[in-house]
């Protein structure tokens, strides 16, 4: 049996299967961008230039922001694509499997024989505060290829990632073109937009996600407000704010969302966990704010463990602690 809801967006009609039989051409969510092997780091203080600091814990785990969308993505249980660029390494490793045991569609991949698979360097101190450093590798190819209309016909949502500026403009092109949803988190790749193609990507996005530097960044790179924002191109902006919970801006009044409470111990992943947490929800046809407190209670499961996919929460257990803790 399949079952189905619509949802309008942009005067566009989609229609999502949910669970069950689907078809075997669609896919409910493609995610463009970052696959990479991520050493997760934790130390006391951030050593000042020309000095060290010991480092207290670390490990090699599984990220990237394109990927971590479309793996907790496919946990919840939508039906996933992932568009990556990675190294010849890669189709071997116990990362690819764990795709292919989820089912994610990764015909699309972008395979670079002569560069690694990209590297997130992640060190977080006692306060919680972080520094990334990232080696791009095979991502670099992002810029010489071609626009995988195949992969953003066959899917209802097109996520574009941390990645490739240039590259993703173009998928939220053709994407809009053919009436999808287009969702955007440029995330900490942001530096790399010039505010003109910030601008030129955000007027081909359906719901725009940032945390709170990240928003404030691009309304101060396009000197405008939230409505400006809007106005441009995404009818919905979801800002993160971390233990203060998420806004989201829409035709809606201003929506303001607690964070669920649990125990932090990383917040790596935390963001991309929402954002696949919200659309999970979103995409089959659930309301603005009870598809933020579901992607509240899903990162508070990602932050309870090192790792962005170390702790992913199945869509029971996560829609029980979202009922569990909203209720109250």
């Amino acid at each position: 049996m399949i079952y189905k809801k619509t949802k309008k967006l942009n005067n566009a009609k989609f229609i999502f299967y949910k669970s069950g039989d689907r078809l075997t051409n669609k896919r409910d969510l493609l995610a463009v961008g970052h696959t990479a092997f991520d050493y997760i780091m934790t130390l006391n203080e951030f050593p000042k230039a020309n000095n060290s600091a010991p480092i207290n814990n670390m490990q090699n785990l599984y990220g990237g922001a394109a990927a971590n969308v479309a793996i907790v993505g496919a946990t919840l249980g939508l039906n996933t694509s992932l568009i990556s660029a990675v190294g010849n390494e890669f189709l071997n490793s116990r990362y690819k499997k764990k795709m292919d045991e989820l089912n994610i569609n990764t015909d699309s991949f972008i395979i670079v024989n002569n560069k690694s698979t990209p590297t997130a360097f992640v060190l977080t101190d006692e306060n919680r505060d972080q520094i990334s450093y990232f080696y791009w590798g095979a991502s670099e190819e992002f810029k010489n290829s071609k626009i995988p209309e195949k992969a953003i016909n066959e899917s209802e949502v097109i996520h574009l990632a941390t990645g490739d500026p240039h590259f993703n403009w173009k998928c939220g092109i053709s994407a809009k073109e053919q009436d999808k949803i287009v969702s955007f988190d440029p995330g900490q790749d942001l530096v790399m937009y010039s505010p003109e193609k910030l601008k030129e990507v955000i007027m081909n996005t359906s719901i725009l996600f940032g945390n709170h530097y990240e928003i404030g960044r691009i309304l101060d790179s396009l000197k405008t407000d939230i409505q400006g924002l809007r106005e441009l191109g995404p009818k919905i902006v979801i800002k993160t704010c971390g233990k203060e919970g998420s806004e989201i801006y829409s035709d809606e009044d201003k929506i303001k969302i607690d964070a669920v409470v649990s125990d932090a111990v990383d917040p790596t992943g935390a963001g991309d966990s929402y954002r696949a947490g919200f659309l999970t929800r979103y995409i089959n046809g659930e309301s603005i704010e009870d598809s933020a407190k579901f992607a509240s209670a899903v990162s508070s499961f990602i932050i309870g463990a090192q790792g962005c996919q170390t702790n992913i929460p199945s869509f029971d257990i996560a829609y029980e602690r979202m009922i569990e803790f909203y209720s109250e």
